[in-house]
C-alpha cells in the first residue's frame, strides 16, 4: 500500500522537468503550462470533495483500486493523445486518481498496521510511513522523469510507460491486501460534511490560507521551475530540473518528520521564518544567477512549506467537530490544492508584463506576508497540543 501511494503521488509531479518538451511539441507558452498543471488540481479537488469520503462506506481497497486504475488510464491518455487537449485530459484524470489516493491511503495504512499489530495502539509508524510515501512520492516523480528525459529516448512516452508499468504492478499488490472496513455492518447515518466548533471559522480560514500559501511555491516550482532554470539560470539539464523539485518536496518531508512532533506554535513559528527566507533566496538566485543558491533556496522554501502545511492541517483538525472531521479536511485540502494551481497561473500572466526577477520578488513578498499573517491568526486562539495527528485526522477518509 505504501509503494502504491508513493508511485501515484510521483506520477502527479513527474511532468515537472518535461514541461519544456511539451511546450515544444504542442507549441504553447508558460501560461498554458500552468493551466495544464492546474488541471490536475481541478481533478484532485473534485475527487476530494465528491468521492474522498466514500472509503468509510465502500471500503478502503475499493477506493484505492479505482485510484490506480484512473492513474493508469491517465498515463495511457498521455501516451496516445499527443496534443494539448490530451495533455489536459490526462492531467485531470491524474488529479482524480491522486485525490482518491490521498484521501484514503493514510487511513488505510493506519488500518492495516492496526490489523497486523493490534497491540501497538497509538504507534507513530503508520503516520511516518504515510508522510514518507506522500511527500517522498511527490519528490521522486520529477527525479525519475528528469533521469528519463536526460538519458532515455522519447522521454514523453518513456516516462509515461514507466509509470504505467509501475502502477499496474502496484494494482496487483493492492488487490492482495485485506479490506479493513467491515462492509457487512449496517451503514451508519452519514455525518455532516462540514461542521466547525463554535468560533472556529477564523481559525479554519487561517488554516486554509496556510495550506494555500504553503502549496503555492510547490506548484510554482513544479510548473514553471523548468522554464526558470532554462531561461534564467541557463541550465539545460532535465535531471537538474528534476533534482530541484526533488529537493523541494524532499525538504518538506524531512522537515515534517524531524520537527513535526514539536508543539504546534513552534512548528508554525519555524515555518514562518524558514519559508520567507527560502523565498527571498529564490529571488536573489534569479537576480544574481547561481544554481547552487537556487537549489538551497527551493530546499528552504520546501522545508518551510512542509511545516506551514502541517501546522495548517493540525489547526483545521482542532476546530472541526469530530463527526465532521473528514469533511472539514476535504475542504482544507481543496483550498490547499487551489493554492497549488491558481498562483502559478497568475505568476505566468505576470511574466508577460514583468521580468521573472521582478515577478519573483512580488510573489515572494505576497506569500511571505500572507504566511506570517495566517500564522498569527492561527495562533491567536489557544492552539491544540503537540503536533501529532491521530490516524483518522491525517487525511480525509
Amino acid at each position: 500500500m505504501a509503494v502504491a501511494f508513493t508511485v501515484l503521488m510521483a506520477f502527479g509531479t513527474a511532468p515537472t522537468p518535461l514541461w519544456p518538451l511539451y511546450e515544444a511539441r504542442d507549441h504553447f507558452g508558460a501560461t498554458t503550462v500552468t493551466v495544464a498543471y492546474a488541471s490536475m488540481v481541478v481533478g484532485a479537488a473534485a475527487a476530494f470533495l465528491g468521492l474522498g469520503h466514500l472509503s468509510d462506506r465502500l471500503g478502503r481497497r475499493r477506493i484505492i483500486v479505482p485510484a490506480l486504475l484512473v492513474g493508469i488510464v491517465a498515463s495511457v491518455v498521455l501516451i496516445v493523445w499527443r496534443d494539448l487537449p490530451g495533455l489536459i485530459a490526462g492531467r485531470i484524470l491524474n488529479g482524480v486518481g491522486l485525490g482518491l489516493m490521498a484521501s484514503t491511503a493514510t487511513t488505510y495504512l493506519h488500518d492495516l498496521h492496526h490489523e497486523a499489530r493490534p497491540e501497538r495502539t497509538g504507534s507513530v509508524l503508520p503516520g511516518i510511513v504515510a508522510t514518507a510515501a506522500n511527500l517522498g512520492g511527490l519528490a521522486s516523480g520529477p527525479l525519475v522523469a528528469g533521469a528519463a528525459a536526460e538519458w532515455l529516448p522519447t522521454p514523453l512516452i518513456t516516462t509515461q510507460a514507466i509509470f504505467t508499468l509501475a502502477m499496474a504492478v502496484c494494482l496487483a499488490l493492492v488487490l492482495s491486501t485485506p479490506e479493513t472496513v467491515d462492509l457487512e455492518l449496517p451503514a451508519a447515518e452519514p455525518p455532516s460534511r462540514f461542521v466547525l466548533r463554535p468560533g472556529g471559522w477564523r481559525a479554519f480560514g487561517a488554516a486554509g490560507a496556510l495550506g494555500a500559501f504553503a502549496f503555492a511555491i510547490l506548484g510554482l516550482i513544479s510548473s514553471l521551475g523548468a522554464s526558470v532554470l532554462h531561461g534564467t539560470l541557463h541550465t539545460d539539464s532535465h535531471l537538474v530540473v528534476g533534482l530541484a523539485a526533488f529537493l523541494m518536496f524532499g525538504s518538506a518531508a524531512a522537515a515534517q518528520l524531524v520537527l513535526g512532533r514539536l508543539p504546534l506554535p513552534r512548528v508554525l513559528t519555524v515555518g514562518a521564518v524558514v519559508f520567507p527566507v527560502g523565498l527571498v533566496l529564490c529571488a536573489v538566485a534569479l537576480y544574481h544567477p547561481a544554481l547552487w543558491l537556487y537549489l538551497v533556496a527551493v530546499s528552504l522554501s520546501g522545508a518551510g512549506s512542509g511545516l506551514l502545511f502541517k501546522g495548517g492541517l493540525e489547526r483545521a483538525v482542532s476546530v472541526a467537530e469530530p463527526a465532521s472531521r473528514a469533511g472539514v479536511l476535504a475542504v482544507f485540502f481543496v483550498v490547499a490544492y487551489l493554492g497549488m494551481g491558481l498562483p502559478s497561473v497568475l505568476f505566468s500572466i505576470a511574466l508577460r508584463h514583468f521580468a521573472v526577477q521582478t515577478a519573483m520578488i512580488g510573489f515572494a513578498a505576497v506569500l511571505s506576508c500572507g504566511a506570517v499573517v495566517s500564522v498569527a491568526v492561527a495562533l491567536r486562539d489557544r492552539a491544540p497540543g503537540p503536533g501529532t495527528l491521530s490516524a483518522q485526522s491525517a487525511r480525509p477518509s
